[in-house]
C-alpha cells in the first residue's frame, strides 16, 4: 500500500523530505552571444558571458529543499528553500510587510504649483491607484466625488446619495466609475461620513434584509444582513460591522466586536436547526442572551444525539478581511474593508440528474470543507490502525525543528487555553497561515458548533481574534479565514478547525499553488516565534 502523503505519523512525530541536489546539465545550445548589458560603478562594462556557458553545467551543491506534505493530504506540499529559512531564522525582523508609506497627491501637486483639481483630470487607473494608496483625506474625498453625486449638507458634508430611476422603475445611485468607488470608499482613510453614506449605512449596498442584530451597547453594534440569491444555495448571512461602528482595521477591533459578530452565527445556525428539529426558540424580534442561546443549542445537541437528523447537517463559516485593488482593475480580496463575516448551513445530500433540469436521478452528497477532513481521518486508520487528530496534537506538542538547532524557539503554538490552540501548520499553504483547533486531550473533540458549549465557543472566539491580531501586527492587510466542520451527528474524532489565510505582496498565487506546492522561505517555527511577539 502506498504510504499516505501526511507529515503526521502514529508516534506522534512530523516526518519530512529533505532534497540535497547535486547535478549535471546537458547543454544542447548551438549558439553563444556575449553581449553588454551595462557598466558597474567603475566604469568597466558587465556582460552576459555567464549565461552561455561552454560546456555541461555541473551544479554540485545548490539549495537543499525541505518538502513537508501537508497534515492534510488534500491541501498538498510545503517546499521550504533552507538558504531563505536559514536567513529568516538568523533575521525574524524579515518576517514582516512594511507599513505603506504616507501619499498625498494634493501636497505634491501644490508643491509643484498645481492644483490638486488635476485630480479630477487623471485617467481611471491612476486615479483608482491613488484611491487604494492615498492616506491623504483631501486626496479620498476628490476622489470621491469623481466616482458618484453626493446629496450634502449646507457645510459640504455628504448626507446620502443620488439615485437615479432605471427603466424597470429600480432606483440605483448615480456611481459614474464603480471600480473608483468601491477603491475610495474601502480606503480606511477616508472620512467617515463619506464611507457611511457610500457603503456602511444600511441599505447603501442593496436591498438585503436586516434579519438580526447585536444591538448599540456603547462598545459595539452588528447587523445581520440575508443575502437571499446567494451563491449558496438557501442563502447566506452576513454580520456586518454596523454605520455607528466602523471597523476597518484589525487594530480597532476588540473582544466585543467578535463578540457580537459570532454571536449572530451562532444564533442564526442554532435557530434554523431548531427549526428543522421542531424545537422551539425565544420568541420575539431580540438577541437571544447567552443563557437563552446555550439552552438552545443543548437542545439541539440532544435531539441529535438521539438520531434526528436536520435537513442542514454542515455550517459553513468564512470571514475575507482586507480590500484591494489594482490598477489594472483586479480586485485582490474581499467586497468591502469594513468587518463582516458570513455564515450559512449545508444539506446532506443534492438532487443529481444526468441531464436537463427536471428528472433527478438519485442524490450527491453535497460538498462541505470539513467532509475531506473526514476522509483523511478514515483514511489515515485504515492505513496506521491509529486516530489521526490524537497523534496529530502529539506532534504539535513534540515539534522539533527542522534545522537542527537548538538554540532557537521549536514551539508551533502560538496561544491556546484548555479549550483550544492557534498554532502555525508545519506547512503552511499561505505563507503566513495560522490554524485554531479544539483539543482532543481524551480521544474526543468539540467538531462543530453545535457540540460547542458556552465556554468552547468562547475560546474560539477569543482564538479567531488572537490570530487576526498576531497576522496584522506582523503587517497582515488582507486574511482570508475558513472553517472545517464536521457533519452533524458524526461521531468521529474530528476537532472544529479554523484556517487563517493572509495574502502576501509578491505571492499572487501561480502554477505552483494550483499544483498544491506551496513555496515558503521560513521556518514554520520562526513564523510562530514572530507571532508571539506580537501577542507579548
Amino acid at each position: 500500500m502506498r504510504p499516505m502523503r501526511t507529515c503526521v505519523t502514529p508516534e506522534g512525530r512530523f516526518r519530512y523530505g529533505i532534497h540535497k541536489p547535486a547535478y549535471t546539465v546537458v547543454n544542447l545550445r548551438r549558439d553563444s552571444r556575449n553581449e553588454r548589458l551595462g557598466s558597474d560603478e567603475s566604469g568597466h562594462p558587465v556582460a552576459s558571458d555567464a549565461n552561455f556557458p561552454l560546456g555541461d553545467v555541473e551544479v554540485t551543491a545548490a539549495d537543499w529543499i525541505f518538502e513537508i506534505p501537508n497534515p492534510l493530504p488534500f491541501r498538498g506540499t510545503t517546499f521550504i528553500d533552507k538558504e531563505w529559512a536559514d536567513n529568516s531564522a538568523r533575521n525574524p525582523e524579515r518576517i514582516r510587510i512594511a507599513a505603506p508609506p504616507p501619499v498625498s497627491l494634493c501636497a505634491t501637486l501644490r508643491a509643484g504649483g498645481v492644483g490638486p483639481e488635476l485630480i479630477d483630470r487623471l485617467p481611471p487607473p491612476l486615479q483608482l491607484a491613488l484611491a487604494t494608496t492615498s492616506t491623504d483625506p483631501e486626496d479620498l474625498m476628490r476622489l470621491a466625488r469623481c466616482s458618484c453625486d453626493f446629496d450634502c449638507a449646507d457645510n459640504g458634508t455628504p448626507v446620502g446619495l443620488h439615485y437615479t430611476r432605471r427603466a424597470d422603475g429600480s432606483l440605483r445611485p448615480a456611481i459614474r466609475d464603480h471600480l473608483l468607488f468601491e477603491a475610495v470608499a474601502n480606503n480606511p482613510l477616508l472620512p467617515d461620513s463619506y464611507k457611511i453614506v457610500m457603503v456602511i449605512r444600511p441599505g447603501a449596498q442593496g436591498n438585503s434584509e436586516i434579519v438580526g442584530e447585536w444591538p448599540a451597547d456603547g462598545t459595539t453594534h452588528v447587523f445581520e444582513y440575508l443575502r437571499r440569491n446567494s451563491y449558496i444555495a438557501g442563502g447566506h448571512y452576513a454580520a456586518n460591522m454596523a454605520d455607528d461602528a466602523i471597523r476597518y482595521a484589525i487594530g480597532d477591533l476588540g473582544a466585543g466586536d467578535m463578540r457580537a459578530l459570532r454571536h449572530l452565527y451562532y444564533q442564526r445556525s442554532y435557530v434554523r436547526l431548531a427549526a428543522e428539529l421542531g424545537l422551539p426558540s425565544p420568541a420575539g424580534r431580540r438577541e437571544m442572551t447567552a443563557a437563552e442561546l446555550e439552552t438552545l443549542r443543548q437542545a439541539i445537541a440532544a435531539r441529535l444525539q438521539h438520531g434526528a437528523r436536520p435537513t442542514s447537517s454542515a455550517t459553513l463559516w468564512g470571514w475575507n478581511f482586507g480590500f484591494d485593488y489594482a490598477p489594472t482593475g483586479y480586485r485582490l480580496h474581499a467586497s468591502h474593508q469594513q468587518v463582516h463575516q458570513q455564515y450559512a448551513m449545508l444539506p446532506e445530500d443534492v438532487a443529481c440528474f444526468h441531464e436537463g433540469c427536471d428528472t433527478a436521478t438519485g442524490c450527491l452528497p453535497a460538498f462541505g470543507c470539513g467532509d475531506m477532513i473526514a476522509e483523511v481521518i478514515e483514511q489515515y486508520r485504515q492505513h496506521h490502525g491509529s486516530d489521526f487528530f490524537a497523534d496529530y496534537q502529539r506532534a504539535i506538542a513534540g515539534n522539533r525543528r527542522m534545522d537542527g538547532r537548538n538554540d532557537l524557539e521549536s514551539g508551533l503554538v502560538v496561544w491556546g487555553d484548555e479549550h483550544v490552540l492557534l498554532f502555525v501548520p508545519k506547512a503552511q499553504t499561505s505563507q503566513w497561515e495560522l490554524q485554531l483547533m479544539t483539543r482532543c486531550p481524551d480521544g474526543r473533540s468539540v467538531g462543530n458548533i453545535v457540540e460547542a458549549d458556552r465556554h468552547v465557543r468562547q475560546s474560539l472566539d477569543t482564538g479567531i481574534l488572537m490570530a487576526q491580531k498576531a497576522l496584522a501586527g506582523l503587517g497582515a492587510r488582507m486574511v482570508t479565514s475558513i472553517e472545517y466542520p464536521k457533519r452533524l451527528g458524526s461521531d468521529l474524532n474530528q476537532p472544529l478547525l479554523y484556517a487563517f489565510l493572509p495574502r502576501l505582496p509578491e505571492s499572487p498565487g501561480a502554477f505552483s499553488e494550483a499544483q498544491l506546492r506551496f513555496i515558503n522561505g521560513h521556518y514554520p517555527e520562526d513564523f510562530a516565534a514572530a507571532c508571539r511577539r506580537q501577542l507579548g
